[in-house]
């Protein structure tokens, strides 16, 4: 989400159900080479290539000097970082169509599947080696299409239920494990001063989409690129939204968005779903007085739990003038270098580093609460959308969802008519 002083790296997995900013649109004219634009891979001063990188401006304090540290110490090109305020994403989209844009460049969840598909973007399998399996998989399935890798996840993100141990314990509340105990969880726990969740002022629509369906044991898409949701257990899960949004239990109205932990530790909410980025609030303002936990499975036969993830992913560009050169770097940073990728993840924010490894060797991340949330990455994280659910496909649930939790649509209904609209969209991409 926006950052008081810019964008940061968890904005896309503020954009719920996949309903991401992708269009292209005009760019600025600074590409952030060291020749003035248009010369990617053409040699320095020094007789190195010279490659620009691009990077969306996070808001985490000490993130734009780190990264302009790591190309500084890369002995192999001249790496001139580039730092984009405003439309990252349009901005981008749109230079990865000229000679004038980045050599390297990130994209949150990886590029799309329109720049893969339109030859935008290198083929980066090579690049992982040994290091392939130590990467969280969920991940890497997000930025492979057809068996090749299109970008190397930076650090991961995830979105997880907070809950607070103190008020669960006085009202006789265990951690829930299905959306039934969630729902009857919120009740009890709401008072007069209380609510029992918090999911977002707009009841759930924007990031309550993915865990729906996977506590239903479903998916966006099946593994064969198909619609993956016409399901009686789909329609069952998404009517258990409605439930909650008219249980008077929800939280709406609330000075701040799910994104930002202000109502949870304020004491407005018993429970919420947010991200991972709160810790840090969290841990100052209730030390020992928080648990978390994956989104519930639907009911004790059905589903499992879940719990989103993403990452941005550095990616190379196709119109470089020097793409080995480029591919090369990447492989340095975001593969051989884990001290950096470490310091990344760990040292400006709040985050878990993409690879298991060096998850286990974050120190944040050891004990406690944190130490659940990488469990959770590891034996429950989904990538928040797949490759194949386009923007379209994405407008097209999300104002479903708007219909089904706040109007008490039939489920059944707007699961076909979102069905129509992404048959459409797969077809549009394998054409």
């Amino acid at each position: 989400m926006p950052g008081a002083d810019g964008f940061n790296r968890r904005s896309f997995l503020a954009l719920g159900g996949g309903i991401a900013a992708l269009a292209v649109a005009g760019c600025g004219s600074n590409t952030g080479r060291s020749d003035g634009g248009g010369g990617g891979g053409e040699s320095s001063g020094g007789g190195k290539p010279a490659l620009s990188q691009w990077y969306h401006q996070y808001g985490e304090a000490g993130t734009q000097q780190a990264v302009q540290r790591y190309a500084k110490e890369y002995p192999d090109a001249t790496v001139t970082v580039q730092w984009s305020p405003g439309d990252y994403d349009k901005k981008t989209a749109a230079a990865l169509l000229t000679d004038g844009g980045p050599d390297v460049f990130e994209y949150g969840n990886g590029p799309t599947i329109d720049m893969i598909k339109g030859g935008q973007v290198a083929d980066l399998t090579d690049l992982l080696g040994d290091a392939k399996n130590d990467f969280t998989p969920s991940l890497l399935a997000r930025v492979t299409y057809q068996g090749k890798l299109y970008a190397i996840p930076q650090a991961t993100d995830m979105q997880l239920l907070v809950y607070r141990k103190s008020l669960l314990q006085q009202a006789g509340v265990q951690p829930p494990t299905t959306v039934d105990e969630l729902i009857a969880a919120a009740k009890k726990l709401t008072t007069d001063k209380v609510k029992g969740l918090f999911v977002g002022n707009d009841g759930g629509v924007g990031i309550l989409g993915g865990p729906a369906l996977w506590s239903a044991g479903l998916d966006y898409l099946t593994e064969d690129g198909r619609f993956g949701f016409d399901d009686p257990a789909a329609a069952e899960s998404l009517r258990k939204l409605r439930e909650l949004f008219t249980s008077q239990s929800l939280l709406l109205g609330a000075p701040t968005d799910w994104s930002d932990p202000s109502a949870f530790t304020q004491g407005l909410t018993a429970m919420q779903f947010t991200g991972l980025w709160t810790f840090p609030q969290l841990q100052k303002a209730l030390p020992d007085d928080f648990g978390v936990l994956p989104w519930p499975k639907l009911n004790a036969s059905t589903g499992a739990p879940s719990v989103p993830v993403g990452a941005y992913g550095a990616s190379v560009s196709t119109k470089s003038k020097n793409v080995d050169a480029a591919k090369k770097f990447v492989q340095w940073m975001w593969v051989d270098q884990t001290d950096k990728q470490l310091d990344w993840a760990q040292s400006y924010g709040f985050h878990i580093p993409a690879r298991k490894s060096l998850a286990a060797k974050a120190d944040k991340l050891k004990a406690g609460p944190a130490a659940d949330a990488v469990k959770f990455v590891n034996e429950n994280g989904r990538a928040q959308t797949p490759l194949l659910w386009t923007p379209k496909s994405g407008t097209a649930y999300s104002d479903a969802l708007s219909r089904i939790i706040k109007n008490g649509s039939d489920p059944a209904t707007e699961i076909k008519a979102v069905k129509a609209v992404v048959e459409a969209e797969l077809q549009r991409i394998a054409g």
